[in-house]
């Protein structure tokens, strides 16, 4: 197959790339710094000549709702306008497990782009992932000096890389819709996942955990992020990647 990803030279986009390229197939990485934007849609269509699947991996780095429903909306409606000019048939996405039970503005533009997507002019199967286990690492780096912050929540944080791999087998069949969710083997607390990260790794700080206010973070604390029904659950612990990273 000829396997296009869109965001593929971020970290994630690297993994499916990786995996795709493994499996036998032919890619094509989306990429401004390959000459293709998302946003603006300029060498899209160009790009997806040939391609049989897009898998979509694109991420805006915000936490502003606005920012992230206009940033998803625009890549999304450009990724299919153009899959559907080339001949695409198969449009892989993904996304968050808790989108529709956590009412925060981030989680909010995903469940949008769930729906524009799906909604979309190419059949559509979107992935649900819990919390990579690298999101503990930038969640203490994420800001300067002594002190991570990090909100109250329960996940079931899964390898990257095992997600990547879904990703790619989901892209090798035919559409699905929404397919079942991926998380990992254990349910634990981020703020101690973070703390295993200071302590083993650095760099070493005070890690504060408090539940964000609202529905949000009485959400995020009790369970939203948790996988609901059966699915694909990843083999690495966190304890386990925990050791092989530097």
């Amino acid at each position: 197959m000829r396997i296009a990803v869109a965001g593929g030279t971020g970290w994630v986009g690297k993994l499916v790339v990786a995996e795709a390229e493994q499996a036998g197939h032919q890619v094509v990485v989306i990429a401004r710094s390959r000459g293709i934007d998302v946003i603006s849609g300029a060498g899209l269509e160009e790009a997806l000549r040939g391609v049989d699947v897009v898998i979509d991996v694109t991420n805006l780095a915000t936490l502003s709702g606005t920012k992230a429903t206009a940033f998803f909306e625009t890549v999304t409606r450009n990724l299919q306008e153009a899959e559907a000019r080339a001949g695409v048939k198969h449009h892989v996405l993904l996304s968050i497990i808790g989108v529709d039970r956590v009412e925060w503005g981030y989680y909010r533009a995903k469940l949008n782009q769930e729906k524009v997507a799906l909604a979309g002019p190419v059949p559509t199967t979107v992935l649900r992932a819990a919390q990579f286990h690298e999101f503990a690492v930038q969640s203490l780096t994420r800001m300067g000096g002594p002190v991570a912050v990090v909100p109250k929540m329960l996940s079931q944080p899964v390898a990257a890389r095992e997600v990547a791999t879904e990703l790619v087998r989901l892209a090798e069949g035919a559409p699905a819709g929404m397919a079942p969710e991926i998380a990992g083997p254990e349910t634990l607390e981020m703020s101690d996942l973070v703390r295993k990260v200071s302590r083993a790794h650095g760099p070493h700080k005070w890690v504060l955990s408090f539940p964000l206010p609202g529905k949000a973070g009485r959400a995020m604390a009790t369970g939203g992020n948790l996988p609901t029904t059966p699915g694909v659950r990843g083999t690495e612990t966190f304890a386990q990647w925990l050791t092989h990273q530097r």
